[in-house]
């Protein structure tokens, strides 16, 4: 694993080494200059790469700028890649005083770009840069690719009807297609454009956030990155306009770039898919956003937000050069795709510039998956259980608001750490793992998807699992409270059991592997709101379904855990806004006018940051932009909504009392809400912690229950610690 700046520019490498826990792993610093956006220095060359970092640039290309000081001529600029004359790819803009250009031809590895000034035949090196340059189908930092991988091309539907047809290699590679649709003036969905060169007489007009009237025609280029297929959507009218570039953008693109990401987890391996975030949303693309997204920016596809981040940063690489640079970028994404939005921003920033995140886990590892397999384990515990418990004792000792709701999480996402249960449908039996007849096979689960992280487990092969239980007092609060007896309270911790290394449930507790602990902390899978995170704007909009009669994981608690995180690692939690209504308009849709308004104000918010050219603090600046009508806020569940501004504070307050927010398992065991603890600190049992009174006889059980002690929940995790840096760079163990 190897650590470099947060800040995508030119570099300086200053090699050294650190360790991290039991591993040795190299880490690269890099630091990087903040160069002037607007004009050069007048006395300084300086070339930087504009479509992604100078070190990570992917695909054979790079649009690059060079600032000139104004007292060179730009025509007395010339500029080579490694050793060829490539100036002529450059367009000078006079008033900035830069040339910027779109440079191809780069090599695999290491590339050489020097700047060259003076006189015809006086030439001397003025400014250089070093370009790393990798294979189109990556990796880049996220480690060696994944296999098997099973292509989905053949199934990928374009909008307009037609399909990528077969992959052209084992990388799933398709030919990039340009594709146009257009919505018609009588509304409804997206009509093929089959007719390039006129518009269609019932093509609508829209008018975009720039005030910009154009007709309502969607360019849509598809293609494969990183072995994904990703889809870039704009507006652009082919009849008037040529074909977009970085420095001729079509009259409809407002500027902005909204990347989208989707969401689930199960399934989410090996294989390429055939969906993506979205990027046909009417409310996005009429009011003139470029969206884009992936197929690995899916959960449910790619169920790893480390591939996610490298996935989304190539497309967006490529968006640059084909189109320009968007003024910023927002990440949407609900449920599983605010499992990606949260730690991109945290452990890549730069890449998403704002975040508007819906039914929100901070993280996909370390957020929900507690929840759920405790759940699990409490339904399983109930069907063996020699003590009975009614529904209403089942129901405190989970925390969440309907019985439904802890079925659903045991049955319909508990199995991503069970090794096998969701293996996609593409993958073929034969491949898949099997402890008598194919143990070597392929392992469908969460951590052996991001081995490339917590490493092997030297005595298994398999990944590392930073899963725990280990003085876990399940029910502890429900036994205080009078709602569960010391027989049950005692029965239940004894025979809760935890999961074995396949995870499959097992008598004995749940015991992480203290060396995934180091590395989920370390490496941000745990998102601690700490890195890039910090200074994010970050719109939390909740549709409240804690309540929903068919069971819902998309628990309000988890707004609040990562509010939680961002005050005990920042000390604030400024740059979140959290807004909350009923669920009438499903729980994540444009449809609703809350989540319009929210995009709007978005925009607004990271304009006004952009143009803050001050030298305070990032986050004076955020504080500073974010606009004053955007504030925490819930809404009635009226006919007419009504709004209430009011802080949003975990179980408390106005909006509180509208929609209560449910707990889990290890909160009713004694964990704050932030649920940022991956292994407890132990302490030895005390009898002041229990509003009951124990026997000799009942102490002694409890003692050989837990036998090293009971959670500490007043301490951090057992191996907590600050994320190690951003931008870093994995490669899996031996």
């Amino acid at each position: 694993m190897r650590k470099s700046s947060n800040i995508p520019r030119e570099v300086l490498k200053i090699p050294t080494i650190m360790h991290l826990g039991a591993a040795c792993a190299l880490i690269t610093f890099a630091m990087f200059l903040t160069l002037p956006s607007a004009r050069a220095t007048e006395s300084a060359f300086r070339v930087r790469t504009l479509s992604s970092r100078s070190d990570m640039i992917s695909g054979g290309d790079a649009l690059v700028r060079v600032d000139v000081p104004r007292t060179i001529s730009l025509l007395d600029v010339r500029v080579m890649l490694n050793g060829s004359d490539v100036t002529s790819v450059f367009r000078q803009d006079e008033k900035s005083h830069v040339l910027t250009g779109l440079v191809a031809g780069l090599i695999d590895g290491t590339n050489t770009l020097n700047v060259m000034a003076g006189d015809v035949d006086k030439k001397t090196l003025v400014a250089k840069l070093k370009i790393i340059n990798h294979p189109i189908a990556g990796p880049i930092f996220a480690g060696p690719k994944e296999t098997p991988f099973i292509c989905g091309t053949e199934d990928f539907k374009i909008q307009s009807g037609a399909s990528l047809g077969p992959a052209l290699d084992s990388n799933c590679s398709a030919k990039t297609r340009i594709d146009y649709v257009y919505r018609s003036k009588d509304g409804g969905t997206f009509k093929p454009l089959t007719e390039t060169k006129n518009v269609p007489p019932d093509t609508a007009e829209t008018t975009t956030t720039l005030g910009t009237k154009v007709p309502y025609i969607v360019r849509i280029e598809t293609g494969t990155i990183d072995r994904a297929i990703y889809q870039i959507a704009v507006l652009h009218n082919p009849a008037t306009e040529p074909p977009p570039d970085f420095s001729t953008k079509s009259e409809g693109w407002n500027g902005r770039l909204i990347y989208t990401f989707g969401g689930g987890c199960m399934g989410g391996w090996y294989h390429q898919a055939s969906t993506t975030g979205g990027v046909d949303d009417d409310v996005m693309l009429r009011q003139g956003y470029a969206v884009a997204s992936s197929t690995l920016n899916v959960f449910g596809n790619n169920c790893d937000d480390l591939l996610s981040t490298e996935t989304m940063m190539m497309v967006k690489e490529h968006f640059i050069e084909a189109y320009g640079v968007p003024r910023f970028t927002i990440g949407w994404g609900c449920s599983g795709g605010a499992e990606q939005v949260q730690p991109i921003a945290q452990n890549y920033p730069g890449l998403l510039d704002g975040i508007i995140a819906g039914c929100s886990f901070a993280d996909g590892a370390f957020s929900i998956v507690p929840s759920i397999t405790d759940a699990r384990l409490l339904n399983h515990y109930f069907t063996v259980a020699s003590t009975n418990y009614n529904d209403k004792q089942k129901l405190a000792l989970s925390g969440f608001v309907t019985m439904q709701t802890m079925t659903l999480v045991d049955k319909a996402f508990a199995g991503r750490i069970k090794v096998g249960e969701f293996c996609p449908s593409v993958l073929p039996m034969a491949l898949r793992y099997d402890p008598e007849t194919n143990p070597k096979g392929t392992r469908c689960d969460l951590y052996d998807h991001i081995v490339n992280v917590y490493g092997k487990d030297s005595k298994t092969g398999f990944a590392r699992r930073p899963l725990d239980n280990v003085g876990v007092q399940y029910g502890l609060k429900t036994l205080n409270a009078g709602t569960i007896s010391k027989g049950q309270f005692l029965d239940l911790n004894e025979k809760i059991g935890g999961f074995d290394i396949d995870g499959n449930i097992s008598p004995r507790r749940t015991m992480a592997d203290i060396e995934a602990v180091r590395r989920a902390y370390s490496t941000g899978r745990i998102m601690m709101g700490g890195g890039g995170l910090a200074t994010t704007p970050l719109i939390d909009y909740r549709a409240y379904a804690d309540e929903d009669a068919a069971g819902n994981p998309h628990l309000r608690y988890y707004s609040f855990a990562t509010r939680a995180r961002l005050q005990k690692t920042n000390g604030y939690f400024d740059n979140q806004i959290m807004l909350t209504e009923d669920v009438r308009y499903g729980l994540f849709s444009t449809k609703s006018p809350l989540l319009q308004d929210a995009l709007t104000k978005m925009d607004l918010w990271l304009t006004k940051l952009a143009d803050d050219q001050s030298k305070d603090s990032k986050i004076a600046k955020v504080r500073r932009a974010k606009p004053a009508d955007l504030v925490d806020a819930c809404w009635t569940r009226d006919p007419v909504a009504q709004k209430i501004v009011e802080k949003q504070v975990y179980g408390s307050g106005h909006c509180e009392q509208i929609y209560p927010s449910a707990s889990f398992p290890r909160g009713v065991a004694g964990s704050p809400v932030a649920g940022d603890v991956i292994k407890c600190q132990l302490k030895p049992i005390d009898s002041e912690d229990y509003k009951v009174h124990f026997t000799t006889a009942e102490m002694s059980r409890l003692k050989i229950i837990f036998p090293s002690g009971v959670c500490d929940w007043s301490k951090p995790g057992f191996e907590e610690r600050a994320l190690a840096g951003t931008w870093l760079t994995y490669d899996i163990d031996p």
